[in-house]
């Protein structure tokens, strides 16, 4: 039986809102994609900072592949343990004076001016995968709209093939009207990958067309309601 890519027991962590950030249990296993719907902005940094490591909690256990977050020896381990998780955040800027492909290449090079024709190659396929343009790829970073920013970065977390991606409210730019575009994007993205999907999200309509499962986190208790 395969060890899961994530699990999360009894955890508590105490970070100025109105009560702790709570979760009684989560797993996902290998593949697993989840939208969870009940944490707020600043908890959502809060569980992101737990789930790498950046952070213990106060209470409760964090595993990734089997191992607690709290097992984490040194800098140099953590610096290698974030290998592991692609994550979609605000917080990670985008370049906006380089091109989309520039941005799409970076996690994989630092030499992107001038691109490679094969790192050129690869980070277009991933673009174009990810729902944007042909005529976007070379264009500066600074001009695409919310929708299009947020392909770029699911795009990005994905390039060097994490274990689990982490994505931390990815519509919140968004206008309605982009939403369950996004969302398909994502799904097909997702689509053939063996990570799996950390979806944090206030969005209810992302989180149904995301899908598959979705998760309704009552902050009270920490228990986690599955189920459409």
């Amino acid at each position: 039986m395969s060890v899961p890519v994530l699990e999360l027991s009894l955890v508590s962590k105490a970070y100025g809102g109105l009560r702790p950030l709570r979760i009684e249990r989560l797993t996902l296993a290998q593949g697993d994609r989840l939208a969870l719907v009940g944490i707020d902005g600043p908890g959502a940094e809060v569980l992101i900072n737990l789930l790498t490591g950046a952070s213990l909690p106060d209470r409760g256990e964090i595993r990734v592949h089997g191992r607690s977050t709290a097992d984490i020896a040194d800098g140099p381990a953590w610096l290698a343990s974030l290998e592991r998780f692609g994550i979609v955040s605000e917080r990670a800027p985008l370049v906006d004076a380089l091109s989309v492909v520039q941005n799409l290449a970076l996690p994989l090079s630092l030499d992107v001016d001038p691109l490679s024709d094969p790192m050129r190659r690869r980070a277009a396929a991933l673009a174009i995968e990810a729902g944007l343009a042909e005529a976007d790829l070379d264009r500066p970073t600074g001009e695409l709209g919310p929708s299009g920013r947020a392909r770029l970065r699911f795009a990005r977390a994905l390039a060097l093939e994490p274990d689990l991606l982490l994505a931390e409210h990815p519509t919140a730019t968004l206008s309605r009207g982009d939403v369950k575009g996004l969302a398909r994007d994502v799904r097909a993205l997702l689509r053939g990958r063996a990570a799996a999907a950390l979806i944090l999200t206030a969005d209810e309509t992302f989180a149904e067309a995301v899908g598959p499962r979705v998760g309704r986190l009552d902050p009270a208790s920490g228990r986690i309601a599955f189920g459409r």
